[in-house]
Parts: structure tokens; C-alpha cells; sequence
């Protein structure tokens, strides 16, 4: 969970990264993870209620009013990653996680070596989510990494270029993003992110 703050008049962005584990007051539910409010919210299976309850969470107890909320799941950050062409990241030191879950219960390791690094989608979400090889704030930090890599790697391919892959972006990824933001609210902090 990332609590991600864009202040257009002074031109900056500021992301903190929530554990998932930390431990909070649940309104309406008690005490629990913090990332069980969105399971809690979500019952009925409605994950904008989940959406909900983790932003009232939040709020609750950082003190951070949340105005809106974007869910990606899995395969829109692969297959967003694979549109851009992959991202470049830098490791100062090899990662390694043996215990790197598949999705059948089962282990598929991971090994990426130091030094800059070029990330097909796949990868890069398992550089994100691996947390056997170090620390929750590691993982933390590697997911900034990527999601500003991200960013980096849209904006190097100038306007024209994110014009061409816009449609096949919005195609590939549309059904693993969630939002309360209209389209044009997107594209205004789109376009405020990229400046």
C-alpha cells in the first residue's frame, strides 16, 4: 500500500509506503493489519467498498485525509511494464530469494544480479514483491523503484510515443486497474506528473 501526495503548486510528489502488516484500528472491525481492511471492505466481493474501508483506515490512523484511491493488480503492472519495453533499475547488491512463491503453492527462485538492471514486466513484479531477501522496508523501497522507474520510462518515450502506445496501454491494462478518478482527472495527473 502506497499513500502517494501530489502538491501541483509545488511541483512535487511524495510517496510513503505503508507496511502491510502494521498494526491499526480497523473502523468498524478493531484491531488487525492494516491490509485486512480491504479484505474486510470487500466482502460481497465489492472492492471499491475495500478501497473504501482501507482509505478510512488510513485516515484514521495517519491523520491523512485520502481523496482517491487506484488499484493494479498483478497483470497490469506486467503487462504495463512490457508495453513501456521494460524498465531499467539498479541493485547495489545481487538479490536472491529461493523461496520466491509461484502461484501453486509451490517456489519459482529468484536471482538478479547487482548493477543496473533491464526488467521484462514479470520481473520487475517480483523484484516488487520479494520479501524473503531482505527487509519490509527493502520491499518497500524496491516498489518505489519500480513504480518511478515506471514513470521514468513513460516519460523518455516523449508524447508522441505514449500517444502510439496509449490504446494498446489503456487495452492491455484497464481491467487490473480500479479508480474513483474520471478519465479526465487522469489525465490531469498525468499530465502534472510528467512536469
Amino acid at each position: 500500500m502506497m499513500l502517494v501526495s501530489v502538491d501541483p503548486e509545488t511541483e512535487t510528489i511524495s510517496i510513503l509506503s505503508i507496511p502491510r502488516d502494521l498494526y491499526v484500528t480497523i473502523p468498524g472491525w478493531g484491531q488487525d493489519r492494516i491490509n485486512t481492511a480491504f479484505v474486510y471492505g470487500s466482502t460481497n466481493e465489492d472492492p471499491e467498498s475495500g478501497a473504501s474501508l482501507a482509505m478510512q483506515t488510513v485516515t484514521a490512523n495517519l491523520g491523512v485525509p485520502i481523496d482517491h484511491y487506484v488499484m493494479v493488480d498483478f497483470s497490469a503492472v506486467i503487462q504495463g511494464i512490457d508495453i513501456l519495453g521494460g524498465i531499467d533499475v539498479y541493485l547495489p547488491e545481487a538479490l536472491e530469494d529461493p523461496y520466491y512463491p509461484d502461484m501453486n503453492y509451490g517456489y519459482d527462485p529468484l536471482y538478479i544480479p547487482a548493477g543496473t538492471q533491464h526488467l521484462d514486466g514479470a520481473t520487475a513484479l517480483k523484484y516488487a514483491r520479494t520479501r524473503h531477501a531482505d527487509s519490509d522496508f527493502n520491499r518497500a523501497s524496491r516498489q518505489q523503484q519500480v513504480m518511478l522507474s515506471a514513470r521514468d520510462k513513460a516519460l523518455s518515450l516523449g508524447v508522441g510515443g505514449l500517444l502510439l502506445k496509449a490504446p494498446s496501454i489503456y487495452q492491455q491494462v484497464q481491467g487490473g486497474v480500479k479508480t474513483d478518478l474520471s478519465l479526465d482527472q487522469l489525465i490531469a495527473l498525468a499530465k502534472t506528473v510528467s512536469e
